[in-house]
């Protein structure tokens, strides 16, 4: 089924596409491998990873279920980064050739992509003032406050809390610690499928 956030791809491009099913851990592609596709995650979440000079993994991105991912890879010849499901996932891979025609002959079509992009442009930004940020407390709130659901202090937990501190460029035992410092002092409740703002904490 189409995410309704997708439903301006035409249905000449997705009868072109093709789905691949990932294991848990499995590498969809690697950093300068050939762009050929761009993707969308059905089921599951594709993290895409680079590596830093001492080969430590950076988490960039992670795409979640009706996103698109490696956008980029319609203007570049060479994927910039690694794309691993940390769980079994099923991606949709859309060829480039046939996507950009389609962009290029459907001047609304292109537009919606572009307003896609632009929401991309707006949470990497929130995601660069989030790494900025040096107080592991600090970040942790930041990021509670940016996911929050529409209560304003919910945040649903898809994956796992060494996931989490790496998408938020902590390590686990940094964000194992702070969490367990804000339950302690009454800030927030944890469950097993989210975190709870149970008051205010000056950021």
């Amino acid at each position: 089924m189409t995410s309704p956030t997708l439903d301006w791809i035409p249905a000449r491009v997705r009868e072109r596409s093709t789905v691949r099913k990932l294991e848990a851990g499995q590498t969809l592609f690697r950093q300068g491998d050939k762009a050929s596709a761009i993707f969308e995650v059905e089921q599951g979440r594709v993290q895409l990873i680079r590596h830093t000079v001492d080969d430590h993994p950076v988490v960039m991105h992670t795409a979640r279920q009706g996103h698109l991912f490696a956008e980029a890879a319609l203007f570049a010849s060479a994927y910039h980064c690694d794309a691993v499901a940390p769980v079994a996932a099923l991606v949709r891979a859309y060829p480039k050739r046939e996507l950009l025609a389609a962009l290029r002959a459907d001047p609304t079509m292109a537009e919606r992509f572009m307003a896609a992009l632009a929401h991309q442009v707006h949470a990497l930004r929130a995601r660069l003032e989030e790494r900025n940020i040096r107080s592991a407390r600090q970040r942790v709130l930041h990021h509670l406050s940016l996911k929050a659901d529409d209560d304003g202090r919910t945040m649903r937990l898809d994956g796992t809390l060494v996931e989490l501190a790496a998408e938020i460029g902590l390590t686990h035992e940094a964000l194992y610690r702070t969490l367990a410092a804000l339950e302690k002092g009454g800030i927030v409740r944890r469950t097993k499928s989210a975190i709870v703002l149970r008051k205010p904490a000056a950021l």
